[in-house]
């Protein structure tokens, strides 16, 4: 029997940290009679080598085979391919199907790529063929753009008119925009040829202005940008030239430039006043220009004392001569920075950004991505040092924009955002994906030995929701690919699965959690986020996790919402700050991406199948339109889709909220700041509602201590059983004191407390919310009362115990519950270097807004203890791994620990390591027992004490540097 797409599509189980998967069985594909088709080809360069990702379509009969077929024009070499059997004679490649996508049917799509070597300039082939018929074609090109006017260098009299004007044009497309600025602020955009703007009543003074022009590429486009400068002096003579802007650190100084236009014959003597913000002081009413000094100028001090606001306040300063045009400069304040001695955090956070960036220090590979950490033999979320997470990748973009603010060079965040683009965010598309069924549903199970008998089972008799952002993200970027991060990344491809099976290519896109809250890292198995069936056992590893009468070559990803929504984050601050540089212009184009993940980002909003909240019952009601929106960061959302053909995809959110996954700051910026707000129609609503509801959602899980309980789920035991009597719930979902896991508990970890407070306290800072500083008023008296600092000697809280529920419902018309029932302890204190940098940064936003002594001179404490363990890599602290003796655990019945394999299931992975009902955690990575640091691991296994490690994980690096650079920049020393 042929099962049809729409029923076949299914969405895995996600649980424990984060997963999920499908399978499907593909119609078997007719001979082709007619050929056409059409090719895009575009690359992504580097030094001497290339990525290059062709997308075919058929746009004639379906194919049971295909051939493509290109030349180079020039001397590129295919170094590894995938998705394809590559060959390469001269200057001609070819690539033919692997055995699982020859098929292709009328208007199916296919992505397939290599790498490549090249010199000299890396050309673009000009014409495909596909079984000798040739192709329509795209070569991606950027746009080119030329300023017409005003000339280079040129004069006018002020006050000036000055017409800005530009050609652009596109060879592979067309121009969607031209964007014009002066002095690097955007003033006009224009999406009409011939493209031009004109800038009226300009005083004199020094311009540049810029022209950058955008083509209608999707899902991003290509810019080119063109610049020149002029200058605008007085009619008829001489002028006083300053520069058009200046922004100035609250609390600091800086210098203002004052010079003549041209050489006078005698000293002049230049006035300088000052209207505006009565912060703003000049270092001297007066300068003398001189026939010496009339070019270079003489630099005046101009000072902006600190206040108490949280504005960027603004002022003006005249300088002015007799028989001189006089020139006005356009002062802005920009707000929270140091007040006394700024400096010497500032030193350090500049210093341990570059023991993190030295390639000595290992926290990078040769691709430029960062590891989770520089030691290999490290098991946690991660199940080896080497692998990357979205996470890394988020605190990646922060550190590079506190570098961007620090030094004003922005090449490094843009570079972060590039490299994240290239090997984070899959690029696979989901033509067959129909949004009013969006997957198949299957139950989770409570334990890894329940999959995949109930766990993963597929049901499709059971009604799912409609997805109501799929349109219109279609719609709005041309395309139907998602655009945020899978969350997990084998660098080194330790593995070997390689890319789509192909062993070797490197890094990999991985996978691991997928059964049930109980599944810790110990028990889980490790497989390719691109099924290929080229390991595992004749079906790969579909069989262990779901149970299906079929199984389908395919690829599925999974996202951290918390991570893409810390990236958005990294990004308002980039943006802030490179606007008071005057630098917007250096990363326009990665801020317009932030905005397209933010659009994305709120799949995370919504049930894992669209069910409406309050479901009780798997035959619940399935939503419609937004109805099954909770609006807050859920733990995850997948997608996936065949290999081969576009039959069929799937997409899925979250049914399982946690506190300390929420981003109220993220959901701010989103909503509230013009470059970032996405441009699908509904989304700056969404995020509105989505701040909204996650601070209520905090303030219904405030204990009554203070620290922030577990959360909430829409699917009890993750398959939507009824709910425990007594329960209370948040707009219909029940209160769940651990969701998403077990082993361990997610809600006794600390840094889950601090992670998300920390966004509390930058939204608080930011806007001065009242309900935000209420939650950190009773937050930071709990934590600081748990805290102890003395010299290089600290302790913060680590494993937290709790006790009762939430004082009642919340619904839309709810302000406050009683949660006096609802109780924290502190069970033990840990000196976790990345938990106590995040809790500091917490402690400075809150500390700096509020004025609140303690919690700054705490923080200070923190730092500086923190500073007393450096090394040459970092920050770092030995730490016990008693856990480290689960590491041969097989699978025990009576205590349900232990690796699970199904019974009957036999397998490989890559390195011919044994997947059987007798395999442990070591016996399927047995690479690790060549790690220089597994004797201690044998050593304890085989009796000996519990192993001690130094590791320098690079999120807690970062989190330590940016508390540094916080403190210099908000308090100071």
């Amino acid at each position: 029997m042929k099962l049809t797409a729409s029923k076949r599509r299914v969405a895995m189980i996600a649980t424990g940290a984060l997963v999920a998967g499908g399978m499907v069985g593909v119609p078997v594909g007719m001979a082709y009679a007619a050929t056409a088709c059409d090719v895009v080809y575009t690359t992504n360069d580097w030094n001497t080598g290339f990525t290059a990702s062709v997308q075919i379509r058929n746009l004639g009969d379906p194919l049971t085979s295909w051939n493509l077929g290109f030349t180079f024009p020039g001397n590129q070499r295919v170094t590894q391919g995938w998705s394809a059997n590559w060959t390469q004679s001269g200057a001609n490649v070819t690539a033919t199907n692997m055995p699982w996508n020859g098929n292709l049917a009328t208007g199916a799509t296919l992505a397939i790529g290599f790498n490549g070597s090249y010199s000299g300039t890396n050309g673009k082939p000009t014409a495909f063929t596909i079984n000798g018929t040739r192709c329509g074609g795209a070569v991606n090109q950027a746009p080119t753009v030329a300023l017409t006017s005003p000339a280079a260098n040129a004069s006018f009299n002020a006050p000036a008119t000055v017409t800005v004007s530009a050609n652009a044009s596109d060879a592979d497309g067309s121009i969607s925009k031209v964007e014009f600025y002066r002095n690097g602020l955007l003033i006009n955009e224009d999406t009409t040829s011939p493209y031009s703007y004109q800038m009226t009543g300009l005083p004199a003074g020094d311009y540049t202005v810029q022209a950058r022009a955008y083509d209608n590429g999707s899902p991003t486009p290509l810019t080119a940008t063109a610049e020149r400068s002029f200058t605008v002096i007085g009619t008829g003579q001489a002028s006083i030239v300053v520069p058009a802007t200046l922004s100035i650190a609250e609390g600091s100084s800086s210098q203002l430039n004052v010079r003549l236009s041209a050489a006078p014959t005698a000293s002049v003597p230049v006035t300088l006043a000052k209207t505006g913000d009565a912060d703003v002081t000049l270092g001297s009413s007066s300068v003398t220009l001189t026939t010496s000094n009339w070019s270079t100028g003489v630099n005046v001090p101009v000072n902006a004392a600190h206040d108490t606001d949280a504005n960027n306040d603004t002022a003006t300063i005249t300088a002015s001569a007799t028989n001189y045009t006089a020139g006005q400069t356009a002062v802005t304040v920009t707000d929270d920075e140091n007040t006394t001695n700024p400096g010497r955090y500032g030193e350090e956070f500049l210093e341990l950004y570059n023991k993190i960036k030295a390639p000595a220090s290992g926290y990078f590979s040769q691709e430029g991505i960062p590891y989770h950490s520089v030691e290999t033999l490290l098991v946690e979320a991660p199940d080896h040092g080497h692998e990357t997470t979205s996470e890394a990748f988020s605190y990646w973009l922060s550190l590079e924009a506190m570098y961007g603010r620090a030094t004003g060079n922005w090449a490094p965040f843009n570079n972060a955002w590039n490299v994240m683009d290239r090997y984070m965010i899959p690029t696979e598309t989901q033509g067959g994906y129909n949004a009013n069924d969006p997957a198949d549903y299957a139950p989770e199970a409570n334990r890894p030995d329940l999959y995949p008998q109930q766990g993963g089972k597929l049901d499709s008799s059971i009604s799912v929701g409609q997805d109501p952002l799929y349109s219109e993200l279609t719609q709005t970027y041309g395309n139907n690919r998602m655009y945020v991060m899978h969350w997990l990344l084998d660098v080194d491809n330790v593995y070997g699965f390689g890319k789509c099976g192909d062993r070797t290519t490197r890094p990999a896109y991985i996978n691991t959690y997928q059964r049930g809250p109980q599944e810790g890292v110990f028990e889980t198995v490790p497989h390719p986020s691109c099924e290929t069936f080229n390991f595992g056992g004749p079906s790969g590893f579909l069989p262990i996790f779901i149970g299906d009468s079929s199984y389908t070559r395919q690829w599925r990803y999974t996202s951290a919402p918390d991570a893409d929504a810390r990236a958005i984050q990294a990004a308002y601050w980039a943006l802030k700050w490179a606007k008071e540089q005057g630098k917007q212009a250096d990363i326009s184009a990665t801020i317009t991406k932030a905005a397209q993940m933010g659009d994305y980002l709120r799949y995370a909003m919504y049930d894992k199948y669209f069910k409406n909240p309050g479901c009780a019952s798997p035959s619940c009601a399935a939503g419609s339109g937004k109805s099954s929106a909770a609006y807050l960061l859920s733990w995850y959302s997948a997608w996936g889709g065949p290999q081969g053909s576009s039959d069929w995809a799937w997409r899925i959110g979250s049914s399982h909220n946690h506190g300390g996954y929420q981003n109220p700051f993220a959901a701010w910026a989103l909503s509230n700041t013009t470059e970032l707000i996405p441009r699908s129609s509904s989304a700056r609503t969404d995020w509105s509602t989505s701040l909204t509801r996650q601070i209520q959602f905090y303030t219904w899980l405030q204990s009554a201590e203070g620290a922030i309980a577990g959360g909430a789920t829409n699917s009890w035991n993750g398959d939507y059983s009824a709910r425990p009597s007594g329960r209370p719930t948040f707009y219909g979902m029940v209160y769940d004191d651990k969701p998403v896991y077990h082993d361990p508990p997610s809600n006794q970890w600390f840094g889950f407390q601090a992670w998300s407070m920390e966004r509390v306290a930058e939204y608080y800072y930011e806007t001065g919310n009242a309900q935000a500083k209420a939650l950190l008023d009773k937050w930071v008296t709990w934590a600081l009362a748990n805290t102890t600092v003395s010299g290089a000697t600290y302790q913060v809280p680590s494993t937290l115990s709790w006790t009762g529920q939430p004082g009642g419902n919340w619904t839309s018309s709810t302000t406050s519950v009683n949660n006096s029932g609802l109780h924290v302890s502190v069970v033990d204190h840990t000196t976790d270097v990345g938990v106590t940098g995040a809790f500091a940064r917490t402690l400075v936003y809150y500390g700096a807004k509020a004025g609140h002594t303690q919690a700054q001179t705490t923080a200070k404490g923190l730092l500086d203890a923190l500073l007393g363990h450096k090394d040459t890599k970092g920050i770092a602290v030995t730490e016990t791994r008693a856990d480290y003796n689960r590491f041969d655990d097989t699978y025990n019945s009576s205590t349900g620990q232990g690796l699970y394999i199904p019974p009957g299931f036999s397998g490989t992975m890559p390195n011919g390591d044994t997947i059987n009902s007798s395999s442990s955690f070591i016996s399927i990575r047995s690479f690790l027992r060549n790690d220089p640091e597994w004797p201690k691991v044998e050593a304890y296994l085989n009796g000996g004490p519990a192993p001690t490690f130094t590791y320098h994980r690079f999120w807690a690096q970062v989190d330590v540097a940016m508390a540094l650079f916080d403190y210099d920049r908000l308090i100071g020393d």
